[in-house]
């Protein structure tokens, strides 16, 4: 893996994209293998907790679902979660040929690839949960999958329950899975219109807010001027980092800083995402972080994938231990 650079550049024929998860990926104790075997993770996670001053490193091994559910507490948790595995991978010998995150992901995206520090991005995740949660009380928001239908018609959807309310598509996961978000009463209208349309199923998702939809725009200001203090740096040349906001490459620190502006209120385009880097090309997909949802999303949408997850100990074991075996990291489905 070693000499290995970004899409494009010097002796790039092959590579593997970083996937940073989104929120929904936590799961009480999901960070308990990691502080328990590594005291990299354990620093780590000391340096969070001095930062946000919350004790994430208990709650990510001790603490509850609901507890976890909060969601100024899920973000930094998730961000946390997310670079100690990377911080592991890479000390192992992992450089992959870009990087990307879903949604909240793009954080640990961008601290990867040095656009960001740990403290900004933690910094900022924490109080964009904080102002998320503000929504979440003041506004009756939900947000639901839509399956088995494709993005346009879930669009159409989205339209014609304008009647009811605010419904705008947030999240296109994979050709026939698309996300849609707004007030309740138009996410349960666009989603009757979805399942008469032809979707296999609707199913709501278990979150605490209307995320990416314009509910979002009564906190943009604030968030925005948190944006403009915090140093951007340009993407690391040999570590570029791909957008969920348009799912084309980001090409400054300034872009970067505007991008996580727009992500507020607008959807995440991951199929594009997996699009631009197959096309350039990556032929294996690392999901580094809590859960399994983004290596699922890249085989259902992508053919001949090649994933991993790092998500439990079993699965980080194994590729730790391919990496330290091969320098070249071929790996397969997990």
């Amino acid at each position: 893996m070693t000499g290995r650079t970004g899409p494009g550049g010097p002796g790039t024929t092959t590579g593997c994209l970083a996937m940073f998860p989104g929120q929904g990926s936590q799961r009480p104790g999901m960070a308990g293998h990691l502080i328990d075997a590594y005291p990299s993770a354990r620093e780590l996670f000391a340096r969070a907790d001095e930062i946000t001053g919350q004790p994430l490193s208990r709650i990510c091994v001790t603490g509850s679902a609901a507890e976890l559910a909060r969601t100024e507490i899920t973000q930094p948790a998730i961000v946390t979660t997310s670079l100690a595995v990377w911080e592991l991978l890479r000390a192992a010998g992992y450089r992959p040929a870009a990087t990307a995150g879903h949604s909240l992901g793009e954080y640990p995206a961008l601290v990867a690839a040095g656009v960001l520090s740990l403290e900004s991005a933690l910094e900022l995740v924490q109080l964009r949960g904080r102002l998320m949660g503000e929504v979440a009380r003041e506004v009756p928001g939900a947000m639901a999958a839509v399956l088995g239908l494709p993005a346009e018609q879930v669009r159409a959807a989205c339209v014609g329950a304008e009647g009811v309310g605010l419904v705008q598509v947030a999240n296109y996961n994979e050709p026939l899975q698309t996300v849609i978000s707004g007030h309740s009463d138009a996410v349960d209208a666009a989603g009757k219109a979805a399942l008469d349309a032809g979707a296999e199923k609707v199913v709501r998702l278990d979150v605490s807010a209307p995320f990416h939809c314009s509910l979002m725009a009564a906190v943009e200001e604030e968030f925005t001027a948190a944006l403009a203090v915090r140093p951007f740096a340009d993407p690391d040349p040999h570590l570029p980092v791909i957008s969920s906001v348009t799912g084309a490459y980001v090409r400054s620190g300034e872009e970067a800083r505007e991008l996580l502006r727009r992500q507020l209120t607008e959807p995440v385009r991951w199929v594009e995402v997996l699009h631009t880097a197959a096309r350039h090309p990556v032929d294996a997909y690392t999901e580094i972080g809590p859960g399994r949802v983004l290596s699922g999303l890249a085989g259902r949408t992508l053919e001949d994938v090649r994933a991993h997850s790092t998500g439990d100990a079993r699965r980080l074991t194994k590729l730790l231990g391919e990496l330290e075996q091969d320098d070249s990291l071929d790996p397969v489905a997990s």
